[in-house]
């Protein structure tokens, strides 16, 4: 068991006087099956009153808007979270069986489609099926085929951006968080397994001292559906998901959990930043 202290800090610079802003942001973990939220809190400057609710796709989102003049949106997300293994059933479930199981949800049934973000390219869909017919258990290939996707592409910054998709990523077959689990959310639903893109923390540091502070980073996976539960993993670092990955939000893509959004009015031109610390407490 991890307990992690999480400060994510990020906002815009204006390229002038913004006259006012409406925004929404992801930012805070939710406790679910694995990790226990102890404490979250989110600071917004300028002083603004928002609105908090739980989304469709069950992320906490904080809405809320800025009608005085302001040079720069700062936002500071602080959260105290215990993160234990996520153990999985190793039981297995067919491919007649996953078809039919998939179908009996809303849930399963949204995260079979593709999107324009995790719509695969030819080569990526190829490799999936290759894969898929190699196995009789839809689970096991479902991990071979996000292993397969993770050690296709590099990981590399600066390539693509935040818009870019699963192709653009393909093509270059060099990337970031996001564009390896478009990619495995596209390869998995080629082959007709219900996958959905996860949003959130990882420790980068598996042997960090209690009290030591990290620079860390939002980070991105997968999970996919086995019959009776959803099964995550870390197709960009190639390991399960544990005691270091915190999760915030779910979706279908990255457009469902960005951990900040929002329109502006005032002079074109922003610059986004972003820094993350996490420290070990426990």
């Amino acid at each position: 068991m991890n307990r992690l202290r999480i400060k994510h800090m990020t906002g815009f610079h204006y390229g002038g006087d913004v006259t006012a802003s409406y925004n929404e942001a992801r930012m805070l973990p939710v406790s679910s099956d694995g990790q226990l939220v102890l404490f979250s809190n989110l600071e917004i400057l300028p002083i603004s009153s928002h609105h908090s609710y739980v989304d469709y796709w069950g992320s906490r989102v904080s809405s809320f808007e800025i009608l005085t003049p302001h040079k720069e949106l700062a936002l500071t997300a602080t959260s105290l979270v215990e993160v234990r293994a996520r153990p999985h059933d190793e039981s297995s479930i067919g491919w007649d069986e996953l078809t039919v199981a998939a179908e009996r949800t809303t849930a399963t049934i949204e995260q079979l489609k593709q999107t324009a973000r995790t719509s695969p390219p030819d080569e990526v869909i190829e490799l999936a099926r290759t894969i898929a017919a190699r196995h009789t258990d839809a689970g096991t290939a479902a991990l071979a085929i996000s292993g397969a996707v993770g050690d296709a592409v590099e990981y590399m910054q600066g390539v693509t951006g935040v818009h870019s998709t699963a192709q653009e990523a393909w093509a270059h077959r060099k990337g970031v968080c996001q564009d390896i689990a478009h990619l495995a959310l596209g390869a998995l639903r080629a082959v007709g397994i219900p996958a959905r893109y996860v949003s959130g923390y990882l420790h980068p540091k598996p042997d960090a001292e209690i009290g030591e502070t990290v620079a860390g980073e939002s980070h991105a996976w997968v999970e996919w559906f086995c019959g009776e539960q959803w099964r995550g993993f870390d197709p960009t670092n190639q390991i399960e998901i544990g005691d270091r990955h915190v999760l915030v939000g779910r979706g279908r893509d990255y457009n469902d959990v960005p951990p900040l959004r929002g329109v502006y009015a005032g002079p074109f031109g922003s610059t986004l930043f972003v820094t993350v610390e996490i420290t070990r407490e426990a």
